[in-house]
């Protein structure tokens, strides 16, 4: 359960984005928090969803989606850059937490862009959002702390940290209601963010700032008792949220490629 408690952990998320390129193991951390390793990685937790290793790793990921799109270091440069001493094992991690190669990341602005224009030709969303019912069912309600026009992403995800294809995922075309059906026996994660129409490809390439919105508890989907209505509330980035690894343009791709299947049927 993550929750609001441990304000300390604050400072070590601010501490580990300053060393960041520094060797940051479990014992320097807790060290730096005044707790045991042991004491220290359940409150981390507790806090983030995520142990700190995996969230120092987390952000690395997201330093190296910069590095990609704002400078001409090579790919190999910057997996050193980010600690991974291999070529093929940075290739693969990224490729497995992203969604994309680091090569094809680095050279998808101009995809993204036009992705994007697809998005804002598209007329009625409602009928891209109907599958076959089943018993199993994730449904519920997108608000916004800000006014907001523009795309929201939603998805279901294996773990509490936006990362990878989600297991199942959506576009809606505005704040309101998502269901997804068909929902296999499991327990996820349910996280949003959004695009508003004025962002430039870049905006969410490495979406730093976009609102996002997260289920703080991870949802079971099982056959004997149907999953509560589900409330997100898509808010500023707070310092305590994981970074948005998945490649959105990817999420776009994927929501764009169900619309032109539907429609040639």
């Amino acid at each position: 359960m993550m929750t609001d408690r441990y304000a300390e952990i604050d400072g070590v998320i601010a501490y580990i984005h300053e060393q960041i390129y520094d060797p940051l193991p479990l014992s320097r951390l807790a060290s730096y928090a005044g707790y045991s390793p042991y004491h220290f990685a359940r409150i981390f937790k507790e806090r983030t969803g995520l142990s700190p290793l995996y969230y120092v790793s987390s952000l690395r990921l997201q330093m190296a989606k910069d590095l990609l799109l704002r400078t001409n270091l090579s790919v190999r440069d910057i997996g050193l850059e980010i600690g991974q001493q291999s070529l093929g094992t940075f290739t693969t991690r990224f490729t497995e937490r992203v969604g994309v190669t680091p090569t094809h990341f680095r050279n998808s602005a101009l995809e993204a862009d036009d992705l994007f224009h697809s998005l804002k030709k598209l007329d009625d969303w409602s009928m891209y959002q109907r599958f076959a019912d089943t018993h199993f069912r994730v449904e519920g309600t997108v608000h916004s702390v800000i006014p907001f026009e523009g795309v929201v992403l939603i998805g279901l995800f294996a773990k509490p940290i936006p990362e990878g294809r989600p297991l199942y995922g959506t576009l809606l075309s505005s704040l309101g209601n998502f269901c997804f059906t068909g929902v296999k026996p499991g327990t996820y994660y349910l996280m949003a963010t959004s695009v508003s129409w004025g962002m430039q490809a870049m905006d969410f390439l490495l979406p730093h700032t976009t609102l996002r919105a997260r289920v703080k508890e991870p949802i079971i989907v099982g056959p004997y008792s149907p999953v509560p209505h589900q409330q997100l509330v898509l808010q500023l980035p707070r310092s305590d949220d994981p970074p948005i690894l998945v490649s959105i343009p990817l999420l776009m791709q994927s929501f764009l490629g169900k619309v032109y299947q539907n429609s040639n049927r």
